[in-house]
């Protein structure tokens, strides 16, 4: 609350230069000598007496980095082969490992300890982050790069062999919530690039237990038109500020009217996080049911969201195959019956048939929520469904919100409220949600906008590359050549999944 330092995550990613008992007594002695109100140089001189910026990390060679992998000969557009041999290069620059001291004395450091080697995303991410490592290791497989690729996923496991589910990222104030569930989607495109079936029967334990934590704590049952479904929802139950954004959470939830309205505030904001999505007009629910313009509405856990939902069942279908190659007919037989049954809500819970496409569902007055949103396209990037007509409804949804006349990418919404997942970013992973479930639906017109704004989006990365030197982790969509701005803290460069969905798309659209 002193604001020593401008970012709040400064304070909680450093290590302690004592043991934890000395420092937990030198912080007693400071407070009682202060009648617990030290004055912020009094804070100020305790943590510089106490801690050091955070040193966990070494610089890492990555075994299978190749400067020149075979997917650059097939990049048909001179241009964007140089841009993704550039991009290659970028790998080693991002590439970490934990020094050997966070083994031994973890205690006095935040980060969670990992045996492998990894990609940051960059700037002040400097640990790994659910989400952003399927991006990343879509990137590091397209560069041929599997071992790095395979020791990322067992980081990832051997966090659900601790915890039983994956951490929003690699800090224990992170094990309070997770992050988009895309684990199981990991490792089958490692699978689709190694027909490693050794491992995979190995791990396929753990890509079960991770989904039945999904199952476990983050459903929630109820009746829609008459017919009850189950279906998923973020919902973290931890009613305090989160710790890397403490000063700003409790400034944010101060407007609350009571203490179980603030402490619900508090849940709504890590629940917010965990979405990936921190933070959006999406979670934001006003007193009469309409979007919010101001994170103070945040109500996140009483959306159902279509992109959660489609991870899920996406995920479901991916264990039945794992089952199946196991010769595990039960679980074969469990996990497909879930994933029916979730597309089937999906469709008659989350479809709008007068718009011709998904949206969240408010649980409390169970309504639609109709903004725009690039998730409202996650059950064709999912591959839930393959009807070229759905593609077609999309593309005319699209036309209909404008949001293909955007000249620099797909917006993450329609509602400018100063938040980083609001109007007018454009974020790597959105792309590919929209231009690959375009594609995916197998509908000519869909596919013709899906290469249209792939061209877009990539020239526009390469512009702003060519320019600065750096990849960012978002984009402005209403300007050719801009940066992205908003949200609690300034924009980052690197960036790992940037690089990665880049990749990815190059590869879909411009290669042979």
């Amino acid at each position: 609350m002193a604001r020593i330092f401008p970012d709040s995550k400064t304070f909680v990613d450093m290590e302690m230069t004592k043991d934890t008992s000395q420092v937990l007594a030198n912080f007693n002695n400071l407070m009682s000598s202060t009648n617990n109100e030290p004055a912020r140089d009094q804070v100020k001189q305790f943590v510089d007496d106490n801690f050091q910026p955070g040193n966990e990390l070494m610089d890492w060679e990555a075994p299978d980095f190749n400067p020149n992998p075979p997917f650059l000969k097939e990049i048909m557009v001179p241009e964007y082969r140089a841009f993704a041999k550039d991009l290659v290069q970028i790998w080693t620059d991002f590439s970490r490992i934990l020094k050997p001291d966070v083994s031994k004395e973890p205690e006095r450091y935040s980060i969670i300890p990992i045996s492998n080697g990894f990609i940051i995303p960059g700037g002040r991410f400097r640990e790994i982050y659910y989400w952003d490592s399927y991006w990343i290791i879509k990137g590091l497989l397209a560069s041929d790069m599997h071992e790095t690729a395979r020791g990322m996923i067992d980081n990832l496991l051997s966090m659900v062999a601790q915890y039983g589910f994956v951490p929003n990222g690699g800090r224990i104030y992170y094990l309070n919530r997770s992050q988009p569930p895309l684990l199981s989607l990991m490792a089958h495109e490692y699978l689709k690039a190694t027909n490693d079936i050794t491992w995979l029967k190995q791990i396929a334990h753990l890509l079960q237990d991770e989904l039945k934590y999904w199952l476990k704590t983050q459903t929630v049952t109820f009746t829609y038109k008459d017919t009850k479904h189950t279906l998923a929802r973020y919902s973290v139950d931890d009613p305090s500020p989160r710790p890397e954004s403490y000063r700003e959470d409790v400034q944010t939830c101060s407007v609350r009217k009571n203490k179980e309205d603030v402490e619900n505030c508090y849940n709504d904001l890590k629940s917010g996080a965990e979405t990936g999505w921190d933070y959006s007009s999406r979670w934001f629910i006003d007193e009469d049911g309409s979007y919010g313009l101001n994170l103070s509405s945040i109500h996140t856990r009483n959306i159902i969201p279509v992109d959660l939902n489609a991870f899920l069942a996406q995920a479901f279908k991916l264990a039945a195959t794992v089952s199946y190659i196991a010769a595990d007919s039960d679980a074969q037989q469990y996990w497909m019956d879930l994933h029916l049954s979730w597309k089937k809500s999906i469709q008659e819970v989350l479809y709008n048939e007068t718009d011709g496409i998904w949206y969240d569902l408010d649980i409390q007055r169970l309504q639609h929520r109709t903004g725009f949103y690039p998730s409202n396209l996650a059950p064709l990037w999912a591959e839930l469904y393959e009807e070229p007509e759905l593609g077609d409804l999309a593309v005319k949804y699209l036309e209909k919100e404008g949001i293909l006349e955007f000249p620099a990418g797909v917006p993450t919404s329609l509602l400018e409220t100063g938040e980083q997942w609001d109007l007018p970013n454009a974020w790597p992973p959105l792309q590919s949600i929209v231009i690959l479930g375009l594609k995916r639906s197998r509908s000519p017109k869909a596919l013709e906008a899906a290469q249209n704004l792939a061209r877009k989006w990539v020239n526009n990365n390469l512009l702003i590359y060519n320019r600065t030197g750096f990849m960012y982790e978002k984009y402005n969509a209403e300007t050719v050549g801009v940066i992205g701005g908003g949200g609690e803290y300034s924009i980052q460069t690197g960036f790992g999944w940037t690089n990665g969905e880049i990749f990815e798309i190059i590869k879909e659209f411009f290669s042979r």
